[in-house]
């Protein structure tokens, strides 16, 4: 489902990413295929460096089909940003990769906070994040992140995912199943 970022994927990744349905609410926009290779190198190389986690999204027959990166890594710390390709958009995709890149980041790499900041015009995005059961609109409750990431303009809403939060999730589908295994 989830790969560390590669070459060899940028052709595919870049394809998809160019979308006009897509590229918008892409963080690292690029004008070539030249330029996203680069700015690979460059993710690859912050990853290094520990300033953010990426992976490539891949389907059930491990092609590339997006991204799921945490950005601006600080005090176990950072802000999510995730894309799929048109045709991969309503399939369930985006969920399977925020469990599995959670999963890694929050129990394999002591992240404790995930926060997304969602255009309030980005409604698919904006839907998908009020789904989630461990994710927290936090507007009003963190007022100066809020304030800092609309420092310009009133264009995003922000979400945090805590680590323990999440956790509780897990417990509870585990709890779930373990309930459905007795009763059968």
């Amino acid at each position: 489902m989830l790969k560390k970022r590669e070459f060899v994927d940028c052709s595919s990744l870049y394809d998809l990413m160019s979308h006009p349905d897509v590229f918008p609410f892409v963080r690292q926009k690029v004008d070539s295929y030249e330029e996203y290779v680069f700015v690979t190198k460059q993710t690859i190389e912050a990853e290094e460096a520990g300033e953010l986690i990426s992976r490539t999204i891949l389907d059930e027959w491990d092609n590339p089909i997006g991204c799921i990166s945490l950005y601006d890594v600080e005090n176990d710390a950072g802000f999510l940003g995730t894309w799929l390709g048109k045709p991969f958009h309503g399939k369930g995709y985006n969920t399977l990769a925020k469990e599995a890149f959670f999963k890694e980041i929050f129990f394999e790499l002591g992240i404790e906070t995930v926060f997304m900041r969602i255009r309030k015009k980005n409604i698919r995005s904006l839907k998908a994040a009020e789904k989630l059961p461990y994710a927290m609109k936090v507007n009003e409750t963190r007022k100066a992140l809020y304030e800092q990431i609309n420092q310009n303009e009133d264009l995003f809403d922000l979400f945090e995912i805590p680590k323990d939060l999440y956790t509780l999730h897990i417990l509870r589908q585990n709890d779930d199943n373990d309930q459905h295994l007795m009763e059968a």
